[in-house]
């Protein structure tokens, strides 16, 4: 299931997401960089994933690009969450910063994107990814655009 299917755009952007995790099934950019949305509430939504040599840079690190990834997805499902049937969304502007390096030892990560004001055309959101023992790695705030589809 995909947010674009006939069934989905009769769902609220809440419904959508829950469907997506109770279905188990991820968008492409999860399975192809392995990482799961896990939950979601009204203007939060959750992921999980595990960084490992398929995402290094070539000098031997998690490139920046996965964190960034999961960050603006963390963002931009935040504000999924709070969408009507009839809206869509897209990023505008996302700025990472990043605090500690990743690498395949640094293990299970977390990423937990937030809402903070929901506009009719416009939504700001933070986000932050930390490893299992709450090291903080990245932060992120984003500006998407909300739109009727």
């Amino acid at each position: 299931m995909t947010p674009a299917d006939d069934q989905a755009s009769r769902l609220t952007g809440i419904e959508q997401l829950n469907a997506l995790i109770a279905t188990g099934v991820q968008p492409n950019i999860g399975q192809t960089m392995q990482f799961d949305l896990v939950s979601v509430g009204e203007g939060t939504a959750v992921f999980t994933g595990t960084p490992t040599g398929a995402v290094y840079n070539p000098i031997g690190s998690v490139h920046g690009g996965y964190a960034a990834t999961l960050l603006d997805s963390a963002c931009g499902c935040a504000v999924h969450s709070l969408l009507t049937a009839d809206q869509a969304y897209t990023t505008l502007e996302l700025k990472v910063s990043y605090l500690r390096g990743m690498t395949s030892e640094t293990g299970p990560v977390t990423a937990e994107g937030r809402v903070i004001k929901m506009g009719g055309r416009a939504a700001f959101t933070e986000a932050t990814l930390v490893d299992d023992r709450g090291r903080l790695l990245a932060t992120a705030t984003s500006t998407l655009l909300v739109f009727q589809r």
